[in-house]
């Protein structure tokens, strides 16, 4: 075995969460390498060509917020950009973008080349070297060992991948990479507590080989009102493609009913639990008999490439019954399949072995990011990934990690989640996981977290400087909404010439903001009159109408946050014996013991633990803590 390096932080994997790890630890100062499969498949996107969607896209902003990647890369690839749920409240908008698959790759793989303090590396890393309880390094395929303070382990779906279409199947990972089986019997050995997840994908088509011209068009959004991921980003943006929706029908699902038997999901081949909110569509039939049909999107997966992607078709089915099943569906009657869809079984920790910095309870220096956590998703990656990568670095630094509230950001409750209730199946982050959903809507993502990431190094100078330009635009803008007076007259003329209804308008006039409160008053109507603020993108504009519009409802929401903080800051010391604590019952204190969590509100939201187990866990630690200042 030869010892070819030496390094604080070694990153496994260089998937979404991978990539953000790697740069993270890099950009704090750590000596960092990332070891992935192959360099081709740096970024690669082996599910849908796109980033963001329903809570997702408010991940996105904040890994940009914290000075992360993804969402400069989605900004310089994206083929179509759309915001979701405009038609409810501001608190679950969306941003959701089609991805050039292939140009995203080569964008994050030059970003990660041109990263100071990181090496990347192509080889499978098959063992971790563990001493003391420690992690001491790694080694790879190619006898190789390299020394390292800190491990984030980033596997996606190669670890211990197997790959099922219909009764084939075989060891592997996405895009016919091979698996990692070795990683998970030293993980296993070591008492990682693992477990297996099942995903899928559909199958890739040949653009020719769809009649357009029966399916829905789907357009973007128009190019004036388009918002990038990046708060960085500033340049004018444009949509390049339509999207397409069409359906399956009774025929298609006779298709896959007449061979469910021939499904590796219904034959007992696979033992891996599967996503619940993002089933195969063997799943939607059988649980869904009653649905004439479910809605299949066709998404190009580049400019310079005629595959395209069908979206709610993942399947495990033989090739061949594909074939019949998709030629059902209107406008796919001659679809030629280039990549048919597969089932994917992998090996996963339980995530309630992990510290809320995502550091492995059962090995110090192991963190763990991305579907290795148990998650689902290339932004629920990202977003791991980045915190396990700042928090791997400042512990091999010497420095305190950061653990990120559920109430401060999407990050810190999916965090939350993972670490204090633990998973069943892939886990997916949805708006409704947020109580705090108001206050983290993804336009204010830099302001929540950008002075976090600068405080704990992960924002540069650059960075900063827009972040607080922004800042100044918007207060300064908000304050002259308040104080200048708008006469009605003038703005129902403005109404009238905007060919807007004037009825909701009111029977006074009053300051700018005041009028923003009122239905259907909006900045663009108000700007009509007393003009726009200088350097007010209209991004910026409906930011600041919200934050009129919903003040009363967001400093409710600030109060309720500030109770819950009450106990987020009352800390359990961390060799807390929670077996003594006979007060509370047995299931909760077997519940504690396993979590070992570190507050009172963590605490209280781990499941079988009561209100009133809580009550007297917060007795018992404040006779701790009198104790010891006696």
């Amino acid at each position: 075995m030869d010892r070819l390096g030496n390094y604080d932080v070694i990153v496994i994997g260089a998937g979404h969460a991978g990539i953000e790890a790697a740069h993270a630890a890099a950009v704090l100062g750590a000596r960092t390498a990332v070891f992935t499969l192959t360099l081709d498949m740096i970024g690669n996107m082996p599910c849908n060509p796109s980033i963001g969607g329903t809570a997702k896209g408010h991940l996105v902003r904040e890994v940009d917020a914290l000075g992360g990647l993804m969402g400069l890369a989605a900004d310089a690839t994206f083929l179509q950009s759309r915001m979701l749920n405009r038609g409810k409240g501001p608190a679950v908008h969306s941003l959701r973008v089609q991805t050039d698959r292939a140009r995203y790759h080569t964008w994050m793989k030059h970003a990660l080349e041109k990263t100071p303090n990181l090496d990347i590396h192509q080889a499978e890393i098959t063992g971790l070297d563990i001493e003391g309880g420690r992690v001491r390094g790694v080694l790879t395929n190619l006898n190789g060992y390299y020394g390292c303070r800190a491990v984030v382990i980033a596997t996606g779906t190669a670890l211990g991948g197997r790959i099922f279409v219909g009764d084939a199947a075989y060891d592997g990972g996405p895009d016919g990479t091979h698996a990692a089986t070795a990683l998970t019997r030293c993980l296993v050995e070591h008492g990682f507590p693992l477990r297996r997840f099942k995903t899928g994908t559909p199958a890739r088509v040949h653009r020719r080989s769809i009649d357009f011209a029966r399916l829905e068009r789907q357009p973007g959004d128009a190019d004036e009102s388009l918002q990038p991921f990046s708060f960085l980003t500033r340049q004018p943006m444009h949509n390049k493609v339509d999207c397409y929706i069409t359906y399956t029908n009774p025929e298609t699902h006779r298709v896959i009913l007449d061979n469910i038997h021939r499904s590796p999901l219904y034959g007992g081949s696979i033992q891996g639990v599967g996503p619940r909110y993002c089933p195969s569509i063997e799943d939607k039939v059988m649980r869904f008999r009653d649905k004439e049909r479910h809605p299949v999107f066709v998404e190009p997966c580049g400019e310079d490439t005629e595959e395209m992607y069908l979206q709610g078709l993942s399947s495990s089915l033989p090739e061949a019954v594909q074939n019949a099943m998709y030629r059902t569906i209107k406008g796919f009657e001659h679809l030629e399949i280039m990549r048919p869809a597969y089932a994917i079984e992998y090996d996963c920790v339980d995530p309630t072995s992990l510290y809320p910095t995502l550091e492995s309870k059962v090995v110090g220096g192991v963190y763990g990011a991305g579907q290795f956590n148990g998650t689902s998703g290339y932004e629920e990656a990202a977003a791991q990934g980045l915190l396990a990568g700042l928090n791997a670095a400042r512990r091999a630094l010497g420095k305190d990690e950061l653990v990120l509230a559920r109430h401060t950001s999407y990050l810190g409750t999916l965090v939350d989640d993972l670490v204090t209730k633990g998973v069943l199946d892939p886990y997916r982050m949805m708006t409704s996981r947020s109580e705090y959903r108001l206050s983290l809507r993804q336009d204010n993502a830099d302001e929540r977290l950008t002075p976090v990431g600068r405080a704990y190094g992960l924002v540069d100078d650059a960075r900063w400087a827009v972040f607080c330009r922004d800042k100044n635009i918007k207060e300064a803008e908000i304050k002259r909404l308040e104080t200048t007076k708008v006469p009605l007259a003038a703005l129902r003329a403005a109404a009238l010439a905007a060919g807007l209804p004037t009825e909701t308008l009111g029977e006074s006039g009053g300051t700018a903001a005041e009028l923003l409160r009122r239905p259907g008053v909006t900045y663009e109507l108000v700007a009509a009159v007393i003009g726009r603020g200088a350097d007010v993108t209209p991004a910026m504009a409906l930011r600041i109408e919200t934050e009129i519009r919903y003040a009363g409802y967001i400093a409710r929401e600030q109060r309720a946050i500030k109770e819950v903080q009450r106990h987020e800051n009352v800390a359990i010391p961390a060799g807390f014996d929670y077996a003594a604590l006979h007060t509370v019952t047995l299931e909760a204190r077997e519940k504690l013991q396993a979590i070992r969590p570190r507050t009172l509100a963590q605490a209280g939201r781990i499941p079988g633990v009561s209100p009133s187990d809580v009550a007297q866990l917060s007795l018992a630690v404040l006779r701790c803590q009198k104790e010891e200042q006696t």
